[in-house]
C-alpha cells in the first residue's frame, strides 16, 4: 500500500472519528443497533461533520512539520497557546487549566505544566494522546521520534503515563505506516513492541495495561489517557476484518470506539490515527471525508478534508518518511 495513504490516513481517520464521536460526548455506551452519522450536536452543538479540540490540537502539530518549522516544540506551544486565546467551543479541563494560566501569567508553557504537574501529579488526562498522531509522520529513529512525542505531551501533559502512552501510540502509527502489506494485525501485540522505548521500570506497567486491554472498559473512566488508550485499541482488536472487504475494518473500529461511550470522541480520533496509519486515507468512508469540516484556530476560515491531506503531503515533502 502507498505510504502516503497510510500517513494521509493517520489524520483523515482521526478527524473522522472526532466527529463521528462528537454528538455522543459524555453520554453512555451505544448499542450496535444505533446509527452513527456525521448529524453533528451534542454538548457543544457540532456542525454536521465538524471536527473537535482533538483534530483542533493536532493541527498544532501538523501544521509546524508542514511548514518544517526548526524548533517543533516551540511552535506548537506556540499554536496551542494561540488557539488557547481564540476561545475554542470545548477544552479539556487540563489542557484548559494549563494554557489559561500560560495566558495570563505571561509564561513559558513548559514551566507552566510541570508545575502544574507537580501539584497535582495524578493527573493524566487524554488531551495530549488525542493530538499525537501526526507526530507519526516524522521520519528518522524510533527514539528521536519517542523524545518528540514525550516532549509534545509535556506541554501540556507531563505525567509519566501521557507522555508514554504518547510515545507508544505514535510508535505504533509510524510503524503502521511502513508495513510491507496489510496482512493479519494484532494489534496488541503491534503496541507492545513500543514498550522497549520506556525506562526500563515502567515497562512492565504497561505490558500489564496491554494485557488487560480485553474490551471496552467502564465509560466513565475514559477521560484517564491509559483507559482511552485501552477503549481506542480495544475497537480495533475487537472488531472483526470483514473477508471480503477488509478495509471495513477501519470504519467499524471507530463506530466501536464512538459506541463505548464517556469521551467518545477522543477514544474515537485515538482509533482513526492507528486505523488510519494501516488501511489508509482510502479506507475512510467516503460521506465520512465529504462531510468532514472544522478550524484550526477559531475565526479563521473552515478547514475540509483536502486540506489536511495537503499537509500531510507538505510534511512528508521535508524528507524521508517515517522509520
Amino acid at each position: 500500500m502507498d505510504q502516503y495513504d497510510r500517513a494521509a490516513g493517520v489524520v483523515i481517520a482521526s478527524a473522522a472519528g472526532d466527529a463521528l464521536g462528537a454528538p455522543h460526548e459524555f453520554g453512555p455506551p451505544l448499542a450496535d443497533s444505533f446509527p452513527l452519522k456525521m448529524t453533528g450536536g451534542g454538548a457543544f452543538n457540532w456542525g454536521a461533520g465538524e471536527w473537535t479540540d482533538d483534530t483542533q490540537t493536532a493541527l498544532a502539530i501538523l501544521v509546524p512539520l508542514a511548514r518544517h518549522e526548526e524548533d517543533l516544540v516551540g511552535s506548537v506551544a506556540k499554536n496551542l497557546i494561540d488557539w488557547m486565546a481564540s476561545n475554542p467551543a470545548d477544552v479539556g479541563n487540563q489542557t484548559r487549566a494549563v494554557l489559561t494560566r500560560a495566558i495570563r501569567d505571561d509564561r513559558d508553557l513548559v514551566e507552566v505544566t510541570a508545575e502544574w504537574a507537580a501539584r497535582n501529579p495524578d493527573a493524566s488526562g487524554n488531551g495530549s494522546l488525542m493530538r499525537t498522531g501526526p507526530v507519526a509522520l516524522l521520519g528518522g529513529d524510533r527514539t528521536v521520534r519517542a523524545e518528540v512525542a514525550s516532549a509534545l505531551s509535556a506541554l501540556t501533559h507531563a505525567s509519566e503515563e501521557a507522555r508514554e502512552a504518547c510515545i507508544l501510540w505514535t510508535d505504533a502509527c509510524a510503524r503502521a505506516i511502513t508495513r510491507p502489506d496489510n496482512g493479519p494485525m494484532d494489534w496488541i501485540d503491534h503496541v507492545r513492541e513500543g514498550v522497549g522505548l520506556l525506562a526500563p521500570e515502567r515497562r512492565g506497567r504497561w505490558n500489564l495495561y496491554l494485557d488487560e486491554t480485553t474490551g471496552p472498559r467502564d465509560h466513565r473512566t475514559n477521560g484517564y489517557v491509559v483507559a482511552a488508550l485501552q477503549d481506542a485499541l480495544a475497537a480495533l482488536a475487537t472488531t472483526p476484518v470483514p473477508f471480503d472487504h477488509p478495509h471495513l475494518h477501519l470504519r467499524r473500529a471507530i463506530e466501536r470506539a464512538v459506541r463505548t461511550g464517556g469521551d467518545t470522541d477522543t477514544v474515537a480520533a485515538i482509533c482513526g490515527a492507528l486505523a488510519g496509519a494501516y488501511w489508509g486515507a482510502s479506507a475512510v468512508p467516503v460521506e465520512w471525508r465529504e462531510a468532514l469540516n472544522g478550524y484550526r484556530i477559531r475565526g479563521e476560515g473552515v478547514l475540509v478534508a483536502s486540506d489536511l491531506e495537503r499537509w500531510v503531503s507538505d510534511a512528508r515533502a521535508a524528507g524521508p518518511g517515517p522509520a
